[in-house]
């Protein structure tokens, strides 16, 4: 059974950084494209950050610029590294598997707040 870990959250402010991580005990994470999600309060989960299994990435508008998604295909890890956070940029971050979503995990809690 796949297991998706996602950490790195916490309590940042305006204009702060966080770098989020996701463990997956897949075999052959390499074949894999692999996404962040951004659920925030009282609204559905949607994608930010794609990276494809040759490292091609694509972002939601709201971060482009902002956010960096990677890979370690060695670690089967994807990570997310998040600038100039926002207050919009809170709520509870997921990684999972595109298209075919796997069983998803806990997430991982942003709060963007001064």
């Amino acid at each position: 059974q796949v297991q998706l870990v996602e950490s790195g959250g916490g309590l940042v402010q305006p204009g702060g950084s966080l770098r989020l991580s996701c463990v997956a005990n897949v075999r052959i994470f390499s074949s894999y494209v692999m996404a962040w999600y951004h659920q925030a309060p009282g609204k559905q989960r949607e994608l930010v950050a794609r990276i494809g299994t040759g490292g091609t990435t694509v972002y939601a508008d709201s971060v482009k610029g902002r956010f960096t998604i990677s890979r370690d295909n060695a670690k089967t890890t994807v990570s997310l590294q998040m600038n100039n956070l926002k207050p919009e940029d809170t709520g509870v971050y997921y990684c999972n598997r595109e298209p075919l979503n796997f069983d998803w995990g806990p997430g991982t809690q942003v709060t963007v707040s001064s």
